[in-house]
């Protein structure tokens, strides 16, 4: 399902080589977080370094190749979950007990330790959309009652696949955030950078989830893992024509990386969230009733962190 945007890109492209000019996406990170690694997550989101110079700069197969940044990422749909905004990639059955709903694979955190087999599908976005320089971002309309403008700019028409996932990710932002939850739309990376370090400050790390390869659902070994912290900021890439990441800060959590390597040798670095208290959890919620434990603070539930999402700690 593919964007063609030809029309709309050509006209930005002299913006955004004045923008590139001043200063890139790239280096405002390095301003900002001069002592931060990227995650891979988001270098693989940075326009191609010698765009700037192609005319058509973000015009399917001008400037990336193989039209790697046209479209939408194929299958990545938001599942919100009652009294949960968390959300990941397709998870399935491992040794220890563990549930996979609406999309989320969920297990308890005394099962987080060296040796535990999981059986996991990474998955990886199919054609990833890139960011935009902040100074064209935001002079692109982003909301719900300005999205036959937004159509009219990516000529996208009304009622189409495209159209239909345009809308979800916008109307997914401008819903109210759950209780105790501080939600942010990013529409360009510096946007993001703001969000999570006036959340936790500048002196903070950003992790992602990466895996080797896409190799499909097979058994995973952890062998090892480290706790980041309780304090964090979350932002998932969503599904749209350019990079939007839904952040939120969350509390009452611990935030882990876990290293993995697969049967056939595929290696893992994956991001970890384990909820503290599920008492606002909807008590019917699966997770429960599949782990054998209830609302509340007595444990901890954890879930994996999709693909391309990032999570930042101080």
């Amino acid at each position: 399902m593919d964007f063609i945007l030809f029309r709309f890109f050509a006209f930005l492209s002299v913006a955004f080589v004045a923008s590139h000019a001043a200063v890139s996406s790239e280096d405002y990170w390095r301003s900002v977080l001069p002592n931060t690694p990227m995650p891979k997550s988001i270098t693989e989101l940075l326009p191609s370094p010698d765009a700037s110079g192609t005319g058509d700069i973000f015009a399917c197969g001008n400037g990336y190749g193989n039209k790697k940044y046209c479209g939408f990422a194929a299958g990545h749909v938001i599942n919100r979950i009652a009294g949960d905004s968390e959300y990941g990639n397709r998870r399935y059955e491992t040794s220890a007990p563990s549930v996979t709903f609406d999309g989320v694979f969920y297990f308890l955190e005394k099962d987080l330790h060296n040796g535990v087999n999981m059986d996991i599908h990474f998955t990886k976005f199919t054609t990833p959309t890139p960011f935009l320089p902040r100074k064209i971002a935001d002079s692109i309309p982003f909301s719900s009652n300005k999205l036959p403008e937004i159509l009219s700019k990516f000529s996208v028409k009304q009622n189409t696949p495209e159209s239909k996932i345009m809308k979800r990710t916008i109307d997914e932002c401008e819903a109210p955030g759950n209780k105790g939850e501080e939600k942010y739309c990013a529409t360009s990376l510096e946007n993001m950078i703001d969000f999570a370090t006036s959340k936790l400050g500048k002196k903070v790390t950003a992790v992602s989830t990466d895996v080797d390869k896409e190799s499909g659902l097979q058994n995973y070994k952890i062998l090892g893992s480290k706790k980041l912290g309780e304090t964090i900021v979350v932002c998932h890439k969503q599904n749209y024509a350019y990079a939007v990441f839904y952040c939120h800060s969350i509390n009452n959590v611990e935030a882990y990386t876990v290293s993995l390597i697969g049967n056939d040798g595929t290696k893992a670095r994956a991001a970890v969230i384990c909820h503290m208290d599920t008492s606002s959890w909807n008590p019917k919620h699966m997770a429960f009733q599949a782990l054998h434990v209830k609302p509340g603070s007595t444990v901890s539930v954890c879930h994996f962190l999709e693909n391309g999402s990032v999570v930042w700690v101080p």
